[in-house]
């Protein structure tokens, strides 16, 4: 599958390994910096969404996205797990479910660009689920970097394979995309209770913000993998 990401930010908090723990498969290890869990909240848009060698269906190829996220690791292999991914195209939500075992949950969303602001919006509107929230108002305030690989933001965000359970089952998904041009962020939240939903509640401390204009990213089908 091919996508483009834009105008994405990765708000992040360190977060006690023993409270994610439990929410982790027995199978993964919790991937760790220094010590610590970090958990993530990933705001942005995508466009161009599309199977290898067909073209985007106007009205399905183009949607708001927002991921909550922690970090496993498994066989030497760091990967991303995803507690919950919220997007406002159903048939993508219903789609995602099925082929890629993922917590997809329908939401209204809105992303608008004031300015160099990028104004950002989501109401889960999905039958069942739990009740989530996120309003904020973010931008860059710095220059374009790529991160070192001994540092915490390549920890955080130079991520390139997911990991999804269904059952006893463990599947992997390879990800492929060229390293993230990451620019320092300022972010003005007035609602999140993205973290909620799941139980979680958010250290008093503010997040560690990144800020990506675009990438383009690759996705291969998921494989289950033997540990």
């Amino acid at each position: 599958m091919r996508q483009k990401w834009h105008d994405l930010l990765f708000m992040h908090w360190r977060i006690p390994p023993a409270t994610l723990r439990p929410m982790i498969p027995a199978s993964l290890e919790l991937d760790e910096f220094e010590g610590s869990a970090w958990l993530g909240i990933v705001p942005f848009r995508m466009t161009g969404v599309r199977l290898r060698g067909t073209p985007g269906i106007p009205g399905l190829s183009a949607f708001p996205e927002l991921n909550v996220r922690t970090y496993v690791i498994t066989g030497g292999k760091p990967g991303v797990w995803f507690f919950s991914l919220d997007a406002a195209s159903s048939i993508a939500v219903a789609a995602a479910r099925a082929w890629f075992h993922l917590p997809y949950f329908r939401s209204r969303m809105s992303l608008e660009i004031a300015g160099g602001e990028v104004r950002y919006q989501s109401h889960r509107t999905h039958r069942d689920a739990p009740p989530a929230d996120l309003r904020v108002n973010y931008e860059p305030t710095g220059r374009i970097s790529h991160a070192s690989p001994d540092s915490l933001e390549y920890f955080l965000t130079e991520r390139y394979c997911l990991y999804a359970a269904a059952g006893e089952k463990i599947y992997r998904g390879e990800i492929h995309h060229p390293p993230w041009p990451l620019q320092p962020a300022r972010a003005a939240i007035t609602l999140n209770t993205m973290a909620t939903a799941h139980g979680l509640d958010l250290p008093p401390a503010p997040p560690l913000l990144h800020f990506a204009r675009f990438q383009d990213v690759w996705i291969w089908p998921l494989a289950a993998i033997h540990l």
